[in-house]
């Protein structure tokens, strides 16, 4: 196994997180949103908050649950062409184009920070001090991932074929700096219903499947296609029960 050192991690995990800096639509469609049960135990713990920024909000799939709850939103991504998807459904939300180490925003303007299926492209000591930085003192921040249940066999194979590599091992613990105190874990099972087009087109917005080049694209597609119709035995009207469980961490500014 090669080991990689820090500047390789950081390069590799900025060349993967920018694949996401085009395709916002097909993104926005197909991927899911996240369980009412996640949200509401990561809010429950500020009851009085009133601005939210929702760092790597990508097309705004958990900025519409933070809304949906009452919370005055600010969106901060690196990619225009997400935040153009999330302007087109929330026209009144603020945008910024910005990352979790330089969002752009006011010193101690915000009661919550969330970062959704994002901290891992983030360099987390950094993030975390900017992060602080945006937080009154007693903020929140909430980090969410949501993932394919690989403790299901038949999802453990498929997870395998599309390299959904951002599933997180057993006993993960995201890394934050020490601006940050009293990390809690939630976690909510749920599934997703799909039908098999549905989820090939979910293997296509996998930062994997969006570098590759085309044998590699055509590889996974035929592999996936093997999985879901032959050897699973799904038609295509099928619908799929797809599961998950929605991973939810949250501390506070020190």
């Amino acid at each position: 196994m090669v080991q990689r050192g820090p500047k390789l991690d950081e390069d590799r995990r900025r060349a993967f997180g920018g694949s996401f800096q085009a395709g916002g639509e097909h993104y926005d469609r197909v991927r899911p949103g996240y369980p009412a049960d996640a949200v509401d135990w990561l809010l429950a713990a500020a009851p009085e908050a009133a601005q939210a920024a929702d760092v790597g909000a990508g097309t705004g799939k958990y900025t519409a649950e933070l809304l949906s709850r009452g919370l005055q939103v600010v969106a901060v991504d690196p990619s225009a062409d997400m935040l153009a998807q999330l302007t087109r459904k929330f026209r009144s939300v603020p945008t910024l184009v910005g990352t979790a180490e330089h969002t752009g925003l006011p010193d101690t303007s915000m009661d919550v920070v969330t970062v959704a299926q994002a901290w891992h492209w983030a360099d987390p000591l950094a993030a975390s001090t900017e992060l602080a930085r945006v937080l009154r003192p007693g903020g929140l921040l909430g980090l969410v991932w949501n993932q394919l249940d690989v403790t299901v066999p038949w999802v453990h194979r498929l997870s395998r074929i599309m390299h959904a590599g951002d599933v997180h091992r057993p006993g993960y613990r995201p890394q934050l700096g020490p601006e940050f105190t009293g990390l809690e874990r939630h976690e909510t099972h749920w599934s997703d219903p799909l039908t098999p087009a549905e989820l090939i087109e979910l293997a296509k917005s996998r930062s994997y499947y969006l570098r590759a080049n085309e044998a590699t694209r055509a590889k996974v597609l035929g592999n996936l296609s093997w999985y879901l119709h032959d050897h699973l035995a799904y038609a295509g009207t099928s619908v799929i029960q797809l599961p998950y469980y929605t991973q939810t961490w949250r501390a506070f500014k020190a």
